[in-house]
C-alpha cells in the first residue's frame, strides 16, 4: 500500500481483502503485517474481517508502531470524518520486533516514535518517563530493553481493559493512552494527514493537554516544563503555529471518543498519573488558549 495516514481508507481495505481473497486464503491462514502503524492497522483490520477473522503477526518496523501501535489489538481505518471511526478489537497472536529495522527510518519518524514514549511515561510510569528521557539526552542504556519496557507498560494497560470500556475512568484505564490523541487528530484532519506525522501530532497534543492541566489546577508549572523538555527531546516538530484554531476546535467537537456528545479529554495531574476530564469542565475561552499556547510552544 502507498506510504502515509491518507491512505489507510477503506478504499485500500477493499485492495488488502480483494488480494486475500484471490490469494485463495483459508481460516488456518494468517497475514503478517509489515511496516508502521498505518501497515499494520490496515493489516490487522483486514485479518479481522476477512472470512470473518483469520490471525495476523506484527512486524512493526517504525518505533511508534514497536512500542504503541503494534501492541494492544486495535485496528482500523479512517473515514473523511476523522480517524479511526470503522475498526475493530483483534489481537495478534504475535509482535515481532527487530530493533535493526529503525537504522533504515528518516529522522521524522523517530521523533514521532519517542513522542509517543514520551506519552506512555507521562501517563502511567514516571520511572520509564524519566529513562526514556535520559535515553534521548544520550545517558546510555539499551534501546531494545527500552522498547521493551514501553510493551510491557502498555500490555499491562490493556490487559487490564482490552476494549477501552467507556464507564472507566480510573487512572490505569486504557483511555489514558490518548493522552494527547484529541488535538492530534484534531490536527491531523485539518492538515488533511498530509503535515503531520502520527507522533508529531500526539507531541503537540500533548502540550496542549498539559497546559489546560495546569490552567486548571492539576499541573504544576515545573512538571509542564518537564513534559516540553521531553518533547524537544524527541526532536524537532513541524511548525503548527499558523493553523486555525477555530478549524481546529471543529475538528475536536468531531473526535470519535466524544461520550454523550462530550469529549473526554485526558489530562496530567503529575507526570506519571492521568486523569479523565470532562470537557465541560473545561470552558471555550480556556480551550482556545490552551491551543494557541501549546501549538506556539515548539514552533
Amino acid at each position: 500500500m502507498p506510504d502515509g495516514e491518507q491512505h489507510k481508507s477503506l478504499r485500500s481495505l477493499e485492495q488488502a481483502l480483494t488480494f486475500l481473497s484471490q490469494s485463495g486464503l483459508e481460516r488456518n491462514d494468517g497475514l503478517v503485517a509489515l511496516g508502521g502503524g498505518v501497515v499494520g492497522d490496515l493489516a490487522g483490520f483486514a485479518a479481522a474481517t476477512y472470512l470473518r477473522g483469520i490471525s495476523f503477526i506484527q512486524v512493526p518496523t517504525t518505533l511508534l508502531a514497536q512500542i504503541d501501535a503494534s501492541v494492544g489489538g486495535k485496528t482500523g481505518v479512517n473515514l473523511p470524518a476523522g480517524k479511526n471511526l470503522v475498526g475493530a478489537f483483534h489481537q495478534p497472536r504475535l509482535v515481532l520486533i527487530d530493533t535493526d529495522t529503525l537504522k533504515t527510518l528518516p529522522p521524522r519518524e523517530s521523533t514521532a516514535g519517542w513522542c509517543e514514549a514520551v506519552k506512555q511515561g507521562a501517563v502511567g510510569d514516571r520511572t520509564l518517563f524519566t529513562r526514556t528521557c535520559a535515553f534521548l539526552r544520550g545517558g546510555g542504556g539499551q534501546l531494545d530493553e527500552l522498547i521493551a519496557a514501553h510493551c510491557r507498560f502498555k500490555a499491562s494497560i490493556v490487559m487490564r481493559d482490552e476494549r477501552e470500556e467507556i464507564d472507566r475512568d480510573d487512572a490505569r484505564s486504557r483511555r489514558i493512552l490518548n493522552f494527547g490523541h484529541t488535538v492530534a487528530h484534531a490536527l491531523e484532519k485539518v492538515t488533511r494527514y498530509r503535515r503531520f506525522r502520527h507522533g508529531e501530532a500526539v507531541g503537540y497534543g500533548m502540550l496542549v493537554a498539559s497546559e489546560i492541566s495546569k490552567s486548571l489546577g492539576m499541573l504544576r508549572s515545573h512538571e509542564l516544563e518537564s513534559l516540553s523538555e521531553a518533547v524537544r527531546l524527541c526532536g524537532p516538530l513541524p511548525s503548527a503555529h499558523d493553523l486555525s484554531i477555530n478549524e481546529v476546535i471543529r475538528a475536536i467537537d468531531r473526535d470519535k471518543k466524544s461520550v454523550g456528545g462530550a469529549i473526554k479529554w485526558v489530562l496530567l495531574e503529575r507526570i506519571g498519573r492521568a486523569r479523565i476530564v470532562d470537557g465541560g469542565e473545561i470552558s471555550a475561552k480556556l480551550l482556545r488558549t490552551s491551543l494557541r499556547d501549546g501549538l506556539r510552544a515548539i514552533s
